[in-house]
Formats: C-alpha cells, structure tokens, sequence
C-alpha cells in the first residue's frame, strides 16, 4: 500500500526535558519515569492549546509541528511559562526545566510522521538550546511579527549538514531586566501615596490596591492574584503595582496588553510600563477590536 505523503511549510518543535539522567539517579526509575510523564503531559497541553500537533515522544522529549511560526513560538513560551508555574507549585521533587528548539520550513507529511531538512534544522536547534531557552534559527525569526522580532537575541552560528552555517536566536521570554529592576523600588517610595486606591475587577473577583496591598499579579495561571481565563493571556501577563501617588502597568507577555480608557481611547504596552489613571478596562493580550471577552476593569481614586 502507498504510503501518503505531502509537504507543505510548518514549524517543528522539540521540547527536551534537561537532566533525565540525574533525576533517574537521584529519585529512582519508578519516581523519575512519573516525573518525566507528567512533564510530557504538560507540555503537550501547549502544543494544543496553540493549534499544534504532538507527532511523538521519544524518551524525555516530545516533537511537535504548528502551521506557522508564530503559533509555535507562542507554545514554546506557554511550556516554559507552565513548568515555571508548576514548579512554584510543587509540581515534582525537584524542579524541572526544559529547552526548546525550533525551525519553519517545508517538511514531509508521512503517514503522521514529519520528515526533511526542517526537522534536522528544528533538533540542531533544540540541541544548542540550554536550560530554560527557546532557540530557533534567524531565518525563523524573519517571519514571525516586529514585536516578537524585538525580543529576538543572537546567539551564535552553528554548521548544519546540508545548509552550511545558520544563524541562531533565542528568544527573551522571561520579563527583562530594566522591568525587574522596575518591580523592585523599595516600598518606603510608597508611602506617599496612602490615599491612592486601585480596584481592579474581574467578573466576580476584585482587589483593591493601595499602601497596605502595593502589588498584583495578572495572568492565566491560577497562582496569578486575578486569574484571567483569555487564551492569548500568558502565565503571568502584567504586574501592576503603586509607586509613590501612582499605580504602574508592567507587560511581561508575549502578547502584550491593551487598555481602553472610560473615554475609548486606547493604548497598547508590551514589555514596558504606563501609568494607570481614571478608570476603563484591561484586555490581556486581545486587542478590543478584536471583540474580547475576558476584560479587567480598572478605577483610580486619590482622596
């Protein structure tokens, strides 16, 4: 019988769970191999939480395939942001960390295997991924959005057989360093601000911010302060916290965040931070043409 086949572009993926052999050794097989399961698990709730297709596993890895760049991409943030969180949570005996790899480019569909160049170039990737990264080639990179494109970091040059040598990027998923410095002014600067009030509301949660609450914490996960339910929210989306008299919006997603004043202006923030005054509404990562859904209202007051 024929075997069907077909090639068409895609990105292929392989998430690597780094370190199996050191979990064998310290925790035992039966211990390790549940670890190792759970982890594959989580991971492959990404793949279809962004329209992906898990084509196997093979030991302490998973290779996965998306229509396009961006999708994959946005499922490999989604699985280190995941595993960070489960790991808050005490997801394992020890924490778990995986590296992520990537390439878009034709492939061979065969019979729900993936064959062809692309997916030698999408395991190089993976293998000169470290801990907690997310590589791809920066051919890759030029297809995928300006904005994504911003946080796209060189990394070195690596031969491939076949291709000749290829440019490698890795992309900065983790909130950088001029918000985290950002996030941590020491809270005696707050003080000024003892009558600023924030209340943020999400369906039938809400929480006030002010000198006695100074942060909060806005995101998909269920750790979050406002867990919000919008698939194209990350992890942990924004941080919004008081400063002096002030309350600031901090994006940390890949996505972005749009905000609509009570006078339907409109704004949008991506790694950076605004000042949240009036009141008016939070969309995480759906811009409001876009119809969303899942919206945090927002209320300043200063007595």
């Amino acid at each position: 019988m024929a075997l069907f086949t077909k090639t068409k572009k895609m990105s292929i993926m392989f998430a690597d769970i780094c370190g199996s052999t050191r979990l064998y050794d310290t925790l035992g097989d039966e211990t390790a191999r549940k670890i190792i399961a759970d982890t594959l698990a989580l991971l492959t709730e990404s793949v279809k939480r962004f329209q992906g297709t898990v084509i196997k596993t093979i030991g302490d890895e998973i290779m996965c395939t998306f229509p396009d760049a961006e999708s994959g991409l946005k499922a490999g943030v989604d699985m280190q942001e995941s595993l960070e969180d489960a790991n808050d949570e005490g997801f394992a005996e020890v924490p778990v960390s995986i590296r992520v790899g990537f390439h878009y480019g034709p492939a061979i569909m065969e019979d729900g295997d993936v064959h062809g160049d692309a997916v030698n170039v999408a395991a190089r990737m993976a293998s000169q991924a470290k801990a907690d990264q997310i590589i791809t080639t920066s051919e890759t990179s030029k297809v995928l959005s300006p904005a994504l494109q911003e946080d796209m970091q060189f990394v070195d040059y690596a031969p491939i057989k076949g291709k000749g040598t290829v440019e490698i990027v890795k992309f900065q998923w983790k909130e950088d360093d001029a918000t985290q410095m950002s996030a941590d002014i020491p809270n005696a600067l707050a003080t000024l601000g003892e009558t600023s009030e924030l209340t943020l509301q999400y369906k039938d949660a809400q929480i006030s911010l002010n000198s006695e609450r100074e942060i909060a914490v806005l995101g998909r996960s269920a750790t979050c302060d406002l867990a919000v339910k919008e698939s194209l929210a990350s992890r942990k989306h924004i941080t919004i916290e008081l400063r002096r008299d002030k309350f600031f919006l901090i994006d940390q997603s890949t996505n972005g965040t749009y905000i609509q004043q009570a006078d339907g202006s409109e704004a949008f923030v991506r790694r950076e931070e605004v000042p949240l005054i009036g009141e008016g509404k939070i969309s995480l990562g759906r811009a409001f043409n876009d119809n969303p859904q899942e919206l945090v209202s927002f209320s300043y007051s200063n007595s």
